[in-house]
């Protein structure tokens, strides 16, 4: 009893003596380096830091690129990574998608490693695997992830902007709802819509009529077989295809606006110059770059004095050193992506060529693209009895209600 005592005591303060450093931003408390950064030990003169591997931080930018701008699905990016036989961290292995769905998370690359992620608590489930081992687990725990507020912060360089990083984990939480998962026929709408009455989503279904099969979108709250009490909604079914076209020409037409487009482009420039995460980052750096180099000064003077050694200037440089080419790193990497966003954007010149190619080009898109399209755009459609709100991210110059075809009745 008084072992077991003492184990609660030790455990206790060892958590609390972690939380005060990590509250103080000291790396050490951190379990090692996630991949792209190459954990530096505490010394004598210098604390324990995180420094970018240049090699590993290129492979994890050119997979926020895969993810962010080429729509690559994270199985497709562990495939590319095993067949261009990129090392994993311990060079040894092969990638795996929970890998690379963990690096998309991880906030550490956008400047800010996080402690306290997770708690341990009992095990309140056996799992199948746990099952098919006979239901012994070693240890019966498990981790579970804490809110975010409830994260600590610790400062680390920057592999990715912020904005990549909070557009990747925006498309984990949309893959969730619009993951094709075993969809053998996709459509432009899919995931996207809700009934306006009760809230639920809308899921698709099919009829047979002597000359062609017609698809459905149908209320989850209408099926009675679903729930002992019966239905919970009465809204019709609405028609796939028509349902579908309606939405499509509605956001083709606000994307034809060429003042919209114009808008649009200046604020995302405006927005692109001016962001607020990236000047305070690039603030940051800059500061850590001026102690890094007034420090080395300092020890140049010192050993110039006679007040220190020649081993221990040689000891002392090189922490100093990587810190500064570290700092420049960095920000060397914001300015080039500024400059990039600033190119990406500055398409006001040719607004008009592309807004022919749009028009040219909408409607020979095939049910994928439009879906691609639709979700880089909509949030979500509410169909009811009598009209239609399409939530997008697109400010209309003239909001008009949609106004809903009846639907023909399902056949027996």
């Amino acid at each position: 009893m008084i072992a077991e005592y003492e184990r609660a005591q030790i455990l206790e303060r060892s958590r609390r003596g972690k939380r005060h450093r990590a509250l103080q931003g000291q790396v050490s408390v951190l379990s090692g380096a996630p991949f792209g950064y190459r954990y530096k030990r505490k010394t004598d003169h210098s604390a324990a830091y995180y420094e970018i591997d240049e090699r590993q931080a290129g492979i994890v930018r050119w997979v926020y690129e895969l993810y962010t701008a080429k729509s690559h699905s994270i199985g497709a990016i562990t495939r590319l990574l095993n067949e261009r036989q990129i090392p994993t961290a311990k060079e040894t292995g092969r990638w795996e998608r929970s890998t690379v769905w963990a690096m998309l998370r991880n906030p550490a690359y956008k400047g800010t490693a996080c402690f306290g992620k997770t708690r341990i608590a009992p095990r309140m489930r056996v799992t199948r695997p746990l099952r098919l081992r006979g239901g012994v687990a070693p240890r019966n725990s498990a981790n579970h992830e804490l809110p975010r507020t409830e994260w600590i912060e610790i400062p680390v360089p920057t592999i990715i902007s912020e904005e990549t990083f909070a557009l990747a984990n925006e498309l984990l939480e949309a893959n969730k709802k619009h993951a094709p998962r075993r969809t053998i026929t996709p459509s432009a709408l899919q995931g996207l819509l809700s009934c306006a009455k009760c809230g639920y989503g809308l899921y698709r279904t099919s009829t047979r009529s002597s000359a062609r099969t017609i698809h459905y979108y149908r209320c989850l709250g209408s099926d009675g077989w679903r729930r002992l009490g019966g239905p919970v909604c009465d809204s019709r079914p609405t028609r796939q295809d028509l349902l579908d076209e309606v939405v499509w020409k509605e956001i083709a037409r606000l994307l034809e606006d060429r003042q919209l487009i114009e808008d649009e482009l200046e604020r995302r420039l405006k927005a692109a110059r001016n962001s607020d995460p990236t000047q305070r980052r690039e603030e940051t750096l800059r500061r850590d770059l001026a102690r890094s180099r007034k420090s080395i000064e300092r020890l140049l003077t010192a050993y110039q004095e006679s007040l220190l050694s020649l081993e221990e200037l040689r000891s002392r440089m090189p922490d100093l050193r990587s810190r500064e080419q570290a700092c420049l790193s960095a920000l060397q990497a914001i300015e080039d992506q500024s400059q990039e966003q600033e190119v990406c954007l500055r398409l006001a010149e040719s607004v008009t060529s592309f807004l022919e190619r749009l028009r040219s080009s909408v409607g020979a898109l095939d049910i994928i693209e439009r879906q691609r399209v639709l979700r880089l755009l909509v949030k979500e459609v509410l169909v009811g009895d009598d009209k239609i709100v399409i939530r997008h991210s697109i400010p209309p110059t003239h909001p008009l209600p949609v106004e809903r075809r009846p639907a023909p009745p399902i056949a027996p």
